[in-house]
This record gives structure tokens, sequence and C-alpha cells, in this order.
């Protein structure tokens, strides 16, 4: 059964309203029964405000007065009005947010990319540790102000990024890389000159 919402609210409504069982309530809500004589009795969830279950569109009159009829009646939620919402196939991600103890691990993650995927663009590397293209300039070329003591270092392990992402960005651009090498090699091959001979 799927869970209802507010379940302590529907739980006081159901039993000031209805003529149904403990039991029954409680099966319903996700509740112990106990929890359940604890509302009814005041002892739990006072001041707690009732939730209506079938404005709600949880639960349908008919499904009351079922219960009501048979105390060993199991009421089950009202599916009629649950809408699936399908997920956008594309998630706009926020700005990548770096905590500032992980931040001098950067240039070090920039050389590891820089050493070990060179395919991988600086637009990539940039959104994948969130960094800047001059940071991945100057830790290229060597003019970071650090650059004595940048080590290469998997992003992964200092946590700048998970696993699946960095595997992710790396066949992205392998797979760009041999695309592009395969239209260089066709290219000579169908032509039969290369761009030097034109």
């Amino acid at each position: 059964m799927s869970e209802v919402l507010m379940p302590k609210a529907t739980a006081v409504w159901l039993i000031d309203n209805t003529a149904l069982t403990f039991a029954q309530i409680a099966e319903f809500c996700g509740l112990h029964h106990l929890e359940v004589k604890g509302i009814a009795d005041g002892d739990v969830a006072a001041g707690v405000r009732g939730q209506d279950p079938i404005g709600a569109g949880q639960l349908s009159r008919d499904e009351i007065a079922k219960g009501e009829a048979d105390p060993n009646y199991k009421i089950k939620k009202f599916e009629g009005r649950v809408i699936e919402i399908p997920q956008a196939k594309t998630k706009r991600r926020a700005a990548r947010y770096t905590p500032l103890s992980r931040r001098q691990d950067r240039p070090n993650a920039i050389a590891w990319f820089l050493r070990y995927h060179p395919e991988v663009t600086f637009a990539q590397i940039s959104k994948l540790i969130g960094t800047t293209k001059s940071t991945i300039e100057s830790v290229r070329d060597r003019t970071h102000w650090d650059s004595p003591n940048i080590k290469p270092v998997d992003p992964v392990g200092v946590g700048l990024c998970g696993q699946i992402e960095l595997d992710g960005v790396i066949a992205q651009a392998a797979a760009k890389k041999a695309k592009e090498q395969a239209m260089k090699e066709a290219g000579i091959v169908e032509g039969g000159n290369t761009a030097d001979d034109e």
C-alpha cells in the first residue's frame, strides 16, 4: 500500500468522522494501532488538525462505508486520482558548489585530466569539477601560482565528482575523438588527396 500523506492528521480526521476501528485506521495510515488509540485518547498528536483523506483524494466514501460495515475489512487507498508525472529527460543542473576544503584539490584534478585524458575538453572539465577555463589553462601552461605543488590526482578520489559522472564524460570525449579520427581518415580515403594537396 502506498504511503498516506500526513498520516497522523489523517488518523485524527478518521477517528473524529468515521466509525472505523483503530486497527483499520492504523493499517490505512501506516501507524501502530496503539498510536491510533493514543490519538483517540488525546495522548498522541494533541493539537494536530485533522486532514480529510476524501478531499485529498486518498480515500473514497464507499471505502469508508465498507470498512464501517465490516471491522475486518482493510480499507484501501483511492488510486483514481493518482497522476503519473513523467520525469523530464534532461534535468537542468544547478551550478556545482565545491566546499572550501575541496577547492585546493581542483588544480590536482585538472592535472590528472591533462595527463591521463587529454581528449576531455576544457568545457567538460570545468563543468565536471566546477572550475574555470583560465584555471585549466594556467595548470596546463604551468603558470598557476601553486604549480610546483600540483600533482595529478583522480577527481573522484578527492570528492570533486562521482565515478559515474567521470566515466560518462570520459566516454563522451573518447567517442567524439574517435568520430573525428574516423571522419579524418574517411576524408583522406574518399577524396584521394589531403588538405595539403589542394
